[in-house]
C-alpha cells in the first residue's frame, strides 16, 4: 500500500473521529504532502535533460534580440499567487514565475523583475526551498541584463541543489514539476511572439520542443502514482500528439568549451532542421496555451 493511499486512509479516520467531513483543503494537503516512493531521478540523467532544454533566459534574450517589444500581458500575473495552495501548483508556477522573471530582466523592466522576484521568493518559501535562492545576488543581477551568463550559472547551480534536497526528502517529483513549468512558460512566450510576429526562427524553436517534451514526459512517468501528475501527463500527451508530424533533423558538430565566471561549460554546436506546417503550429500553440491556462488558474 503506497504512502498516498495511507495518507488518504488516515484523513478518513480523523474525519470519522471528529464526526465531520474533512475540508477540501485538508484533503489536498494530505495528498500534497505525502511522500511517494519512486525511483529517484539521478543527477546525471536530470543534468543531461537540463542541458538539452533551452534556458528560459536564452529564449527571452532571443525574443528581445529579434526586435520584439516587451509585453507584460503574456506573463503570469503575480496576482494569481494566492491560487497556488498546493505543492503541485506551487512547483509548476515557481518554474513559470522564474521564466517570467528572466523575461522582465532581459528587457530591463526592473520594477516588473522585482515583482516576479518576490513571487519566486513566496512560491519557493511555500515549498520550503527558499534557502536555496540567494535573493540578494539575484536582485542585483536582475537589475542588469548584461549579466545573462551569471544568471544562467546561478539558475543551473540552484536547481541542482534543489533537486538533491528534494530527492533526499523523497519529494523529487517537485523538481520535475519546476522544470516542466519553466519549460512550458518558455514555450508559451515563444508561441505568443511567433503568433504576433511570425518568424522562421521562432517557428524552429517551437518545433525543437518536440524532443524536450518527450524527455519531460519520461521523467514525469516515474511519478504517475500522483493523481495531479497523471492529469498533467494526460495534458502533455495531448500536446505531444500535436508535435507528431513535426520533423526534426540533426546535423552533428563537435561541442566546444566556454568559460563562465571561471567555470567551464559545454557548448552544443550541433544544428537542427525543423519541418512543420502552419496547421501543426497552430495546433501546438492551442494545446500549449490550454495546458498553461489550466496551471496558472
Amino acid at each position: 500500500m503506497n504512502k498516498v493511499y495511507l495518507g488518504f486512509i488516515a484523513l478518513l479516520l480523523v474525519a470519522c473521529d471528529n464526526n465531520k467531513q474533512p475540508s477540501e483543503q485538508a484533503f489536498l494537503d494530505s495528498l500534497d504532502n505525502a511522500k511517494v516512493q519512486t525511483p529517484p531521478v539521478s543527477k546525471e540523467v536530470l543534468g543531461d535533460i537540463i542541458q538539452s532544454i533551452p534556458s528560459p533566459l536564452e529564449i527571452s534574450s532571443l525574443i528581445k534580440n529579434s526586435g520584439v517589444k516587451y509585453d507584460k500581458n503574456v506573463l503570469n500575473s503575480t496576482n494569481n499567487l494566492s491560487n497556488y495552495n498546493t505543492n503541485y501548483k506551487r512547483a509548476l508556477n515557481l518554474g513559470i514565475y522564474g521564466t517570467d522573471l528572466g523575461y522582465a530582466n532581459i528587457y530591463s523592466q526592473n520594477q516588473d523583475a522585482l515583482h516576479y522576484l518576490d513571487a519566486v521568493r513566496t512560491t519557493a518559501d511555500g515549498l520550503s526551498i527558499g534557502q536555496f535562492f540567494d535573493f540578494n545576488t539575484i536582485r542585483s543581477l536582475a537589475t542588469n541584463s548584461n549579466n545573462l551568463d551569471s544568471l544562467l550559472l546561478i539558475t543551473t547551480t540552484n536547481f541542482e541543489k534543489i533537486n538533491k534536497h528534494l530527492q533526499e526528502q523523497e519529494r523529487s517529483n517537485l523538481s520535475i514539476l519546476i522544470l516542466t513549468g519553466g519549460w512550458l512558460e518558455a514555450l508559451h512566450l515563444t508561441c505568443a511572439v511567433e503568433n504576433k510576429y511570425p518568424s522562421q526562427t521562432f517557428k524552429e524553436r517551437i518545433g525543437e520542443q518536440k524532443v524536450i517534451l518527450d524527455q519531460l514526459l519520461l521523467l514525469l512517468s516515474f511519478y504517475n502514482q500522483d493523481a495531479n501528475i497523471q492529469s498533467l501527463i494526460a495534458d502533455l500527451t495531448d500536446l505531444q500528439k500535436q508535435f507528431e508530424k513535426v520533423e526534426v533533423t540533426y546535423t552533428y558538430q563537435e561541442s566546444t568549451m566556454k568559460e563562465v565566471d571561471g567555470v567551464l561549460m559545454v557548448v552544443d554546436n550541433s544544428t537542427k532542421k525543423i519541418n512543420m506546417t502552419p496547421e501543426d503550429l497552430k495546433s501546438i500553440q492551442a494545446a500549449a496555451s490550454a495546458i498553461r491556462n489550466k496551471i496558472i488558474s
